[in-house]
This record gives structure tokens, C-alpha cells and sequence, in this order.
């Protein structure tokens, strides 16, 4: 079994296959992918490729409907690097709060100056700012880094609101006390100091803040963006920034017209630049694709549903991806109908267009259905294990 690696990626987690995989360079042949940064909207999917996995959470780099379509599934690594992008984010509050990166330049410019040690007591008044202690943050979006932040936020002293309309039960067990959850934007856009975002990049979210959220927030906001660049949209930012509206854009996504503007902290894409979350990252990518190899389990997909089919109850298990659930669950119930005395458990699961059939064999997969199977319109991939 080859493994592809588009990007480098951490030996650690490389070390977590198992004998019978074998890493390649050789990635136009490689049954399974690790990819981090890669654009693969240009990549040929190769016929043996089954599995791509992100070692990360963003996957905008990655042809999502087009890799279905060609029967191969996309993991993503949610949470794994969720607690290097909350410590980047607490950071980037105390630069926006208090001069931080300024008062570092003016000592690296002034560092000839042999009496700079009295010289910074008349020159640090440029450089003060506030505490954020006692101040209100409101975290749009509370998956696995909001939620850290919001807890974050509250242990160092700040009133914290969380904003999610489809925040998980999982999400909100793992809030602390103290955090309020709320649904009215507007609300929250008049009181907070700080607003989080933590969103993914959606039609629905694309400029999320725009000239007319802008005009809603409490002058003088600190907006961080850890996201994605196309939440905020830039020319209603810039016009943020000149009329004091915001005070401070912090972006781990710095487009080259944000780059340029006054008034922001850019940060060149640092939020899960940790040893730690690389290795996590990479770790948790191996064990999908091993699991999916092995039992045709699908967890953490972000183009096919996720099911975990756990250890194969009998001798083989056939597994099914399809795509246009009308017309193909019918055959494929009618072809496995007829050696269904061998069958031992069935699933089948939809997301959108896209589902996953797993039947558990007491003896062997008929090859006659398996290539009947194959045969059929909308099916993806037909696989045995």
C-alpha cells in the first residue's frame, strides 16, 4: 500500500504505518495521500488513488466533489491542532492590547544607543496600551478552537459570549461556566472589545464582516482573524481602519492588500505552526487512512458520510461508495438481495449526493457481485476487505 506525501509531513506521524505501508515519493501512484498546504485542484487523480487525508482542518485546497466523484475520500484533522491556534490567538490579543511588536522595533532600531536603557524610560509612552482583563470577547464559531478560546479568554478575566447557531452538544459540554452563548450578532457586535473568528469559509460566511457589519461593532474592536482571508472583505476593512471603527486586524491570513494596510498585526499563517500540532495532525491523518484501509471505517470525511463499521463481523466486508442515491440504492439492494443468506450486517449513509454501503460477508464477497456492482451507474468505488 504507497503513501504519497504532498508536503513534508511528521515523521511521527509517518512512523504510526504500519509495515504494510509503504511511503512514496512516487505520488501519481499512491493508493492513499497526506497533503497539507498542496493545491491539489490541479492533481490527477491517479485510478488507484482511495484516500486523501488533510493534516489539518482546512481543506480549500483540496477538489472535494471531484475527488467523490472519483470514489475517493477526503479526511480532515479537526481539533488536532486546535490548542496551537488558541495560544496564537491569546497572543495575538496581547499585541493588539499593548504595543508589543512596536516597542520591539523601536529597541532594535535604537540598539547602537549606549544609554538605552534610559532612553526606553522617555520612549515607552508611545508603546503603552491596556489590559484585557475585564474586557468583553465575543468567539464567532465554536468548534474545536473556539471553544479553547472562549475558555481561554474566561480564565484570563474576560466576560466571553459565544456565537454558533449549530454548535455541537459535545462543543457545549465542553464550555466552561461563565461562558454565555448567544444568537444575537447585533448584540454582541455593540459590546465586545475583541471579536474571534473561527468560522469555516462558506458561501453563507464568505465577508462575513462587511461594510455593513463593520458600521454594527463598538468602536474601536480588535477583529482577529485565524480563519480565513475571504471572511472579512477588504476593502470594507481598510475603510474600518481609517475611521477608527476597528483599531486592530489581527490575520493569520495576510493577503497582500491587507499586508499593506495600517493598523494590522499579519501573521504569515502561523495558528498550527507548532511541532506539536504537526505531529498530532499527522498522527490522527495516519490512523484514518489505516482505518479505512483496514475496516472501511470514515471518520473526520468532509465529502463522503462518516461511518465507523469497527472490526468485520464475519469473514469479508464489501464497501460500497456511490453518488445519486435515487437510482442507485435500488439496484443495489436488488443485486444484494439475492446472496443476502450470506450477508451478516448492512449500512448504508448519505451525505448530500454522496453514501457509503458496508456489508459484512459470512464467507467470501461473491466475485460475480462484486463486478455487477461495478457495473451499475453512480457507483464510485467497490472495494473488499
Amino acid at each position: 500500500m504507497k503513501v504519497g506525501c504532498l508536503n513534508n509531513i511528521s515523521p511521527i506521524g509517518l512512523n504510526q504505518f504500519k509495515k504494510n505501508y509503504q511511503v512514496s515519493d512516487d505520488q501519481n501512484q499512491s493508493d492513499l495521500i497526506l497533503v497539507r498546504s498542496f493545491n491539489m485542484h490541479e492533481y490527477n487523480i491517479n485510478k488507484n488513488l482511495l484516500a486523501v487525508a488533510r493534516a489539518g482542518a482546512g481543506v480549500n485546497n483540496i477538489p472535494l466533489d471531484k475527488m467523490a466523484d472519483a470514489g475517493v475520500v477526503v479526511f480532515n484533522t479537526p481539533g488536532a491542532n486546535a490548542n496551537g491556534v488558541k495560544e496564537l490567538v491569546i497572543a495575538g490579543m496581547l499585541m493588539a492590547s499593548r504595543d508589543i511588536v512596536g516597542g520591539i522595533n523601536w529597541v532594535r532600531e535604537n540598539k547602537a544607543d549606549e544609554a538605552i536603557l534610559k532612553t526606553i524610560e522617555k520612549a515607552k509612552k508611545a508603546f503603552s496600551g491596556t489590559e484585557i482583563q475585564g474586557k468583553t470577547i465575543s468567539v464567532i464559531g465554536m468548534g474545536a478552537v473556539g471553544g479553547r478560546v472562549a475558555n481561554a479568554c474566561l480564565d484570563l478575566g474576560l466576560k466571553v459570549y459565544g456565537y454558533d447557531p449549530y454548535i455541537s452538544e459535545a462543543a457545549m459540554k465542553a464550555l466552561k461556566p461563565g461562558v454565555e452563548l448567544s444568537n444575537d450578532l447585533d448584540h454582541l457586535f455593540k459590546v465586545s472589545d475583541f471579536i474571534s473568528l473561527h468560522l469555516p469559509l462558506l458561501e453563507s460566511t464568505k465577508y462575513f464582516f462587511n461594510q455593513t457589519t463593520f458600521a454594527k461593532v463598538k468602536p474601536g474592536l480588535v477583529l482577529l482573524n485565524y480563519s480565513r482571508d475571504l471572511l472579512v472583505e477588504d476593502e470594507a476593512l481598510k475603510a474600518a481602519l481609517d475611521a477608527g471603527q476597528v483599531k486592530t486586524y489581527v490575520t493569520d491570513f495576510p493577503n497582500h492588500f491587507v499586508a499593506n494596510l495600517d493598523h494590522v498585526i499579519p501573521i504569515p499563517h502561523l495558528g498550527a505552526s507548532t511541532e506539536e500540532s504537526e505531529d498530532n495532525c499527522a498522527i490522527m491523518a495516519a490512523h484514518q487512512l489505516m482505518n479505512f484501509m483496514e475496516r472501511g471505517d470514515i471518520q473526520n470525511s468532509v465529502n463522503y458520510p462518516n461511518v465507523i463499521l469497527g472490526e468485520i463481523a464475519g469473514k469479508q466486508r464489501l464497501v460500497i461508495l456511490v453518488h445519486d442515491q435515487d437510482h442507485v440504492t435500488e439496484s443495489i439492494d436488488r443485486l444484494v438481495r439475492q446472496v443476502e443468506q450470506f450477508v451478516e450486517t448492512s449500512v448504508s449513509k448519505f451525505k448530500g449526493d454522496y453514501g457509503v454501503f458496508a456489508f459484512d460477508f459470512k464467507d467470501m464477497v461473491p466475485e460475480k457481485l462484486v463486478l455487477e456492482l461495478k457495473s451499475l451507474q453512480g457507483i464510485t468505488r467497490v472495494r473488499t476487505i
